[in-house]
């Protein structure tokens, strides 16, 4: 079999923190993606590598995408799962992994990240996740964290996730890069379940709040927050026109009042 993971090229970095987000199960709202996204662009982080998907993904299932002008194919475009670098400040970097998450062979994939991970020197991760629940659309979206040692969460304030059931991608990875010596931080935002609102600004914004001082990165979040506001008032105003949707959200406050 072709070697799945391509290198764009090899840089010697300094101590680079991975961060690693992909679209998809661990994606709601777009949230992880998004904020990845953000960061790479502040930072203007340039390719690294990329895992071919030809192994990992059936394309029935997430389907190349053409773009047509006045009747001709002028491309078509894969899906990628891509890995950038950039200069968090003087003293080191970051490897960026925005992806999908993949259809098959996860064990496979899970190697070619690793394989970025040991050949890039990387001994910290923060992988960003976003999930539907049972909370307030009304309030902050809150974060909850899991982490390769218990003492990572006490040193950056971080919520435990209690949580047992399936996993994605996002799982695996943190568990494989723990098993490998890597300080490991997943971070995860919640949203409401009950609001389809993607892409959603204030999953991404809430895990870049809390992603960038671990990061020890400095990001202009201030067109993310605008956004994040917007998207309130949108939501304001769907549960205002629709009175099952007021009644669903009145039953949450008192459940929460309650405990």
């Amino acid at each position: 079999m072709i070697d799945p993971l391509r290198w764009h090229v090899r840089p010697q970095l300094r101590e680079p923190v991975l961060v690693l987000a992909f679209e998809g199960w661990n994606d709601a709202g777009e949230s992880a993606t998004n904020a990845a996204r953000q960061l790479a662009a502040q930072l203007g982080a340039a390719p690294l590598a990329e895992i071919d998907p030809e192994h990992f993904f059936d394309f029935t299932v997430r389907r190349p995408q053409v773009t047509v002008e006045d009747g001709v194919v002028q491309s078509l475009e894969w899906p990628t799962c891509r890995f950038l670098y950039a200069a968090a400040d003087d003293a080191h970097e970051l490897v960026i992994g925005i992806a999908i998450e993949p259809h098959l062979r996860w064990r496979l994939y899970t190697e070619q990240v690793l394989a970025i991970a040991s050949e890039m020197g990387v001994r910290r991760a923060v992988l960003l996740g976003a999930y539907l629940a049972d909370v307030l659309y009304s309030r902050p979206v809150g974060i909850t964290a899991v982490a390769s040692h218990a003492d990572l969460l006490d040193r950056h304030g971080l919520e435990p996730t209690r949580y047992d059931g399936p996993t994605g991608v996002i799982g695996l990875l943190g568990w494989e890069l723990r098993a490998r010596g890597v300080e490991t931080i997943a971070l995860w935002a919640g949203l409401p379940h009950y609001i389809n609102v993607t892409p959603n600004p204030r999953g991404a914004l809430a895990l870049l709040e809390r992603a960038a001082p671990m990061l020890d990165v400095k990001l202009d979040l201030e067109p993310l927050r605008a956004a994040s506001r917007e998207c309130e008032q949108r939501m304001v105003q769907m549960v205002n026109a629709d009175p099952e949707l007021a009644e669903y959200v009145r039953e949450l406050k008192r459940r929460e009042f309650a405990q």
